[in-house]
Formats: C-alpha cells, structure tokens, sequence
C-alpha cells in the first residue's frame, strides 16, 4: 500500500508541473491573440485550463494519504 501511495505523490508532483506549464502556454498565448489576432476574451480566461489539473491533483493527493494511512 506504501508503493501505491508513493505512486500517487509522485502523480500529484507531475500533473501540478504540467499544470503550471499548460496555463502558462495558454496564459501566453491569449496575450499574443490579444495583441495581434484581435482576440476579445481577456487572458486571465486561460486561468479556467487549471481547474481538470487542479481537480486530479487533489485526487492524488487524497488517494495517496488513503492508501499511506492504510498502510501505516
């Protein structure tokens, strides 16, 4: 149970990294559409691409103290 937990720590450590990098991307991508291809949402709308992250990271995370406590 001790390695399952450990999986979902390292699983929760790597989706907030994508995460961070997605919105990034998005964040970035929605200032240049701003400036140059007139987009008219504001960039801040590339915020909303973390909500699925965020939503599995707290599932790793609650899995992962599950399964520690399961085999402690």
């Amino acid at each position: 149970m001790k390695a399952l937990s450990t999986v979902f720590w390292i699983l929760a450590a790597l989706l907030s990294d994508v995460m961070c990098a997605v919105v990034a991307y998005n964040y970035c991508d929605m200032l240049w559409g701003i400036r140059y291809a007139g987009y008219s949402a504001p960039a801040s709308t590339a915020f909303w691409a973390a909500i699925p992250f965020a939503a599995a990271i707290a599932v790793s995370v609650v899995l992962a103290l599950f399964f520690r406590r399961k085999a402690g």
